[in-house]
Formats: structure tokens, sequence, C-alpha cells
């Protein structure tokens, strides 16, 4: 009797579609079928996280009729999973050709062809584009249980995760649906910095803590609305540690996926001052406590607090930073954020290298605001997990409404401001319940 020949599909089976099923339709009749499912890594690697886990996507795809078995393809290549299980078929959508995944495309012909394997491919189903789906469950939204766990699902899969501020509503929906276009895939903002500076000043406030907590709240509201992307919310202080308590019952709630808290103590000045303002650096013993009581009050084990160290602002040095970075972890932090004003990363990148040997190390966050000139791949590769562009929307926006103010004052009228502005028919469109 001649054995069932093996029959291999590739697949990230997040939104399973038509397009899917008659793709395992032609598989099964050809042979025993192996669906390599792509991990939430291997996806995240060319286009955004998946909406599934990979166990949920596992789940569905194993009881789909004709699927023998599901194994896990960790990388968006091919070529280890095909050398392992030697397929007589692989069956892929022809749709492949071009873009990101043609060179995958052509690694699985030439690795085929060392034991006479076959490429077969299945004309695109008409009508059905995961990327709508995709759109138009962004249109739906999200709810707060599955935002709030997509942060630590990013840090898992990416190699770095990028986050950019957000002080309103349309800046939400900036970093929601910007994106380019690059040889190794769609590049976007990965989720929201809430920023206490640039919601302070859009206030016309200073950022001394002058906007509470419920006023900051209605802000984060407004991004909540409009956005499904994770959101981290800058803590400041913390306040009080039974202020901070009631602060991270009240994020968690939301959906908010982490809150950042500073080891400063006092009237609250922004730490790009530096040693120029009058600022105290928190005891160690204070600020675990704070961290122990947010930690003790959480209702789910995927929110997360995230301690941030002033040492290198206050001129204390890497070896304080690290002391403190020590503690915080004991005390329960879920990752640390090393902060410097300094125009080189020097500082931070001595933190790093001792950071990184640390046995309970957890993510490394960096905001790169005057050490602006380095890269995503040169922070990562110094074990940054997250990096925040904290300030650069309101920053761009500001000079640009100035410009055009001042425009109008000297012609006494609006045109020749038109140039410098996007159409309201663009500005409508921004706004998915308009559109």
């Amino acid at each position: 009797m001649t054995s069932k020949k093996i029959v291999y599909v590739g697949m990230s089976a997040d939104l399973i579609h038509p397009g899917h099923l008659n793709i395992i339709k032609k598989a099964r009749e050809l042979g025993s079928v192996t669906v390599g499912l792509l991990t939430d890594k291997a996806i995240a690697s060319y286009k955004r996280l998946p909406h599934m886990t990979f166990e949920q996507r596992k789940e569905v795809i194993k009881n789909i009729k004709g699927v023998s078995r599901v194994v896990p393809q960790a990388t968006l290549d091919y070529v280890s999973n095909l050398e392992h299980i030697r397929p007589d078929f692989v069956v892929h959508g022809d749709d492949w050709k071009e873009g990101v995944q043609s060179q995958t495309r052509q690694r699985v012909i030439d690795t085929l062809k060392l034991w006479g394997g076959q490429l077969v491919e299945i004309p695109y189903t008409d009508g059905i584009s995961s990327t709508k789906l995709n759109e138009a469950l962004k249109e739906i939204g999200t709810t707060p249980e599955v935002r709030l766990k997509t942060l630590r699902r990013l840090i898992e899969s990416k190699k770095i995760v990028r986050l950019l501020e957000a002080h309103n509503g349309i800046t939400g929906l900036i970093v929601e649906k910007i994106y380019i276009n690059t040889d190794n895939g769609r590049r976007e903002f990965d989720g929201m910095w809430a920023s206490s500076l640039t919601d302070s000043t859009a206030k016309g406030k200073p950022d001394i803590e002058a906007v509470d907590v419920t006023s900051r709240i209605v802000t984060l509201n407004d991004i909540l609305e409009v956005t499904t992307k994770p959101i981290v919310y800058d803590g400041d202080t913390g306040g009080k540690p039974e202020h901070f308590a009631f602060t991270v019952k009240t994020l968690e709630r939301l959906g908010v996926s982490a809150v950042v808290i500073e080891d400063k103590t006092g009237l609250k000045r922004n730490s790009l001052f530096g040693t120029d303002a009058n600022q105290t650096q928190d005891s160690i013993e204070n600020f675990c406590d704070k961290i122990k009581t947010g930690k003790r009050v959480q209702a789910t084990p995927d929110f997360m607090i995230i301690a941030r160290i002033e040492s290198l602002i206050l001129g204390k040095g890497v070896k304080d930073a690290l002391i403190r970075a020590k503690a915080f972890l004991e005390a329960g932090a879920d990752g640390i954020m090393i902060h410097s004003k300094s125009k080189t990363a020097e500082d931070v990148f001595a933190f790093c290298k001792l950071y990184n040997d640390l046995p309970n190390r957890k993510p490394l966050v960096a905001v790169p605001s005057s050490y602006n000139d380095i890269t995503e791949d040169t922070l990562s590769a110094h074990g940054i997990n997250v990096v925040i562009y904290a300030n650069q929307l309101l920053r761009t926006a500001y000079p640009a409404m100035v410009n055009t103010a001042e425009t109008i004052l000297k012609y006494q009228r609006s045109s020749e401001a038109d140039q410098k502005m996007m159409p309201i028919q663009e500005i409508l469109e921004l706004i998915p319940a308009l559109q």
C-alpha cells in the first residue's frame, strides 16, 4: 500500500476566511496536511501582531476538516520546517510572487528541489482580503482586556516595540493609522505613550502634575475611544502609595497596558531639566513600597508597572542606577525605564550592559529624546525592548500652528496658509465614524 503524501501549508490563520479553507481543501486532496502555523514572533517580523494568540489560532486550525497536525513555524522562512518534515508538496496562495514574501517563495522552491518536492499555488480567492478584514475589525474597536494584554505579547514577539506619544484623539489616530511599506514589510507604531508632558502642555499647563489624574483620564478616554493599540501611561511620580493604588485600578479597568512611575519625590519637574532644577530622588525603600502597593491591587497578571530610574538624569551614575534597578525588580516591577538627558547614549548603553546580566532581568525601556541619532536597531542590539518617542508630535504641531497664526496676522487672510494645511476632506476621512 502506497503511503500517503505529505503536504505542508504555512499560514498565519489569524482571521480564518474562505481563502484559507480553499487552500486546506486543495491540500488535503494531495495528501496528509501539516499546517505550519506562524508564531506571533514570525508574524510580527513583517506585519502587525495577530489578533489571536498562537494557542488560540492553533486550536482553530487543528479543528478544521482535513488538517492532520499543526506545528509551529518560528520564522517567515519555511526552510527549517521543510528540511525537518520533507513534504512532497507545499501548498500556498499565488499572492506571494511579489513583495515581502517573494524571496521566501523562492527559498521554498529551491529547498523542495533537494528531494523532488513540488510547490502548488492556488489562485487568490477573489473578494477576500485579510487586510480589509483587519481594517474592519479596527473600525469595530477592541475590548479593555484584549488591549491590556497586547503590550506583553508585543514585547515577547518583536525585536523592539515602538511607541509614539498621543495627547488627544487625533494624535491617537495618527499612531493607530500611520505606516510605511519597507522591503521587510509594513512598519508602524505598536502603541501609544500617554505623556504627562504633552497632555499638560496641550492643556496650557506646566508639567508639574498640575493636571490631576481625573483630568488625565478624560484625555485617556478620548484616545481609547478611537484606537485599538496598547497604551502606556506616564504616571509621573505616582503620588502617594494610596493614590497610586487608585491609579493602577483605574488604568487596569480601562485597558491600559502599563504605567511608568519615576523614582522622584516632591514637586515634579520635568526630568530634562536635570540638575538645573531642584529635583529629589526618592529613597529606594519608599519607591519599592510604592511598587509593591501597585502590584498588590492590580487584578490581572497582564498589567505592567514599570519603574523609571532618574539616576543618570541627576548625575548619580550607572552604578546607582543599577542598584536601584535590582531593588525595583525585586519589589515586583515588571520592567525598567532608564532615562537620560545626555546627547550621547554612552551611559545608557553602559547601564544596558550591566542590566542585561541580571538574573531576573525584565523588559528595558528607553526614551531617546536627547540622544535621538541612535537607531532602533542599535537600541535593540544593546538590549532595549521598548523605545518611546515621547513628545515629538506636540513639538511638531505647535510650531506649525504658530506659523499659521502669524501668516494670517501678516496677510489679514488665510489664503497664504493653505499650502501648509491639509484639505478639510482629509481631516474628515481621518475620523472613522464619518467615512
